[in-house]
């Protein structure tokens, strides 16, 4: 199964288990009811801030999309890098790579390239669980807004935010940015 299809499954299995029609999950995420059954049947690569905006309603974290559903009755404790599952934001190009096992920790990683000179806004401020997250970079510079703040991280810095407001994020730099994000609170 490609990435695209296992977005699209997934997010089926969350709207399900969430109890959400189409029409229910659309009316709540801001996306319209034919593009989430485009992107359920896995004829559409949805962009970073469609995922958000999904994600949001659905009071998970963006990470837990890119999971293969309920986990199994003995998780395993390790994932391969050949498992992590990798997805390009078809709007912005950055990549993101899930580097957690599922089902086994609260405690979410996901390895980030941002291409230089790129935005994305994630616009979703409420959301249904109390989502914290640390962007660690690694690797070039970026800028990142939270609600009104502003911070520019360098290699090493660490950032922590809470996911009750709009974040922005800017590579402003002549090369790639590469940053580790960990989650803790989403939903399972």
């Amino acid at each position: 199964m490609d990435i695209t299809q296992r977005i699209g499954h997934r997010l089926h299995e969350l709207r399900s288990a969430a109890g959400l029609s189409l029409d229910a999950l659309a009316q709540k995420s801001g996306v319209s009811r034919s593009n989430i059954s485009l992107i359920e049947r896995g004829q559409s690569s949805p962009t970073a801030v469609v995922l958000d905006k999904l994600s949001s309603a659905l009071g998970v974290s963006v990470a837990s999309m890119f999971e293969s559903g309920p986990p199994a009755a003995a998780p395993s404790p390790l994932v391969r890098v050949a498992e992590q599952p990798v997805w390009d934001d078809p709007a912005s190009g950055y990549r993101r790579r899930n580097v957690s096992p599922p089902g086994v920790s609260p405690l979410q990683l996901v390895d980030v390239v941002f291409p230089a000179g790129q935005r994305v806004s994630f616009e979703t401020s409420e959301r249904d669980a109390d989502i914290h997250q640390l962007v660690w970079m690694i690797d070039g510079v970026m800028e990142i807004g939270h609600g009104s703040e502003q911070w520019q991280l360098n290699p090493g810095d660490c950032l922590a935010m809470r996911l009750d407001a709009p974040i922005r994020f800017h590579n402003p730099g002549s090369k790639p940015a590469r940053y580790l994000v960990a989650l803790t609170g989403a939903r399972p």
